[in-house]
């Protein structure tokens, strides 16, 4: 069993930007808990354990649900908090064409399920890239203000990624396949 969920990752100029942006409120907040940039992602579906058992069929329809997503258009912008899963509060910043994304994160998230993998957690699907988590319960707002003027460049997602969760310290995701965006599903890229 692995813990795995499906992301988009930014291409490396953009995710510089983002570092570039983030890099002064790092050093003003060093107590809190940071997002390594080698980790950095917008999830699509979180699959939690996955048996290793369905992972054939999970990489076949995650090929195909891919592959019915022509590439998109996206870019970070506008900063945000939310309190997630056990009051763990989040900065974030959003993604600018989240509909299309929606669609394309509801298409993995079903093809993952069919395959064996992942439950649906209830909640609708909310784009973002997460900066930080704190357990602490400081305020993030100041933080997500100093952000919120914040707007990357736009890349084109040409594909998503499997990875697998490995815990820490420190928390490392790695990239174990890659699916083409708008491609018939011959099968998955490997990485």
């Amino acid at each position: 069993m692995s813990r795995m969920f499906v992301a988009l990752v930014p291409p490396p100029g953009v995710l510089e930007e983002v570092s570039r942006a983030v890099a002064p409120l790092r050093d003003a907040w060093p107590d809190l808990t940071w997002v390594e940039p080698a980790n950095w992602h917008i999830t699509l579906a979180f699959l939690g354990e996955v048996p290793d058992r369905v992972r054939s069929d999970l990489s076949t329809r995650l090929g195909r649900a891919a592959g019915h997503h022509e590439p998109l258009p996206l870019a970070l912008g506008e900063s945000g908090t939310f309190t997630g899963r056990g009051g763990v509060g989040v900065l974030w910043l959003g993604v600018r064409e989240p509909g299309r994304l929606a669609r394309l994160a509801g298409s993995v998230a079903a093809g993952a399920r069919r395959a064996g993998a992942g439950e649906p957690d209830g909640r609708p699907f909310r784009a973002h890239f997460t900066l930080l988590r704190s357990r602490k319960g400081v305020d993030l707002r100041p933080l997500a203000d100093a952000l919120n003027s914040f707007e990357s460049a736009f890349w084109t997602a040409d594909n998503v990624q499997l990875f697998v969760s490995h815990p820490g310290p420190p928390l490392r995701y790695e990239s174990v396949e890659t699916y083409p965006l708008g491609k018939p599903a011959a099968g998955p890229r490997g990485e």
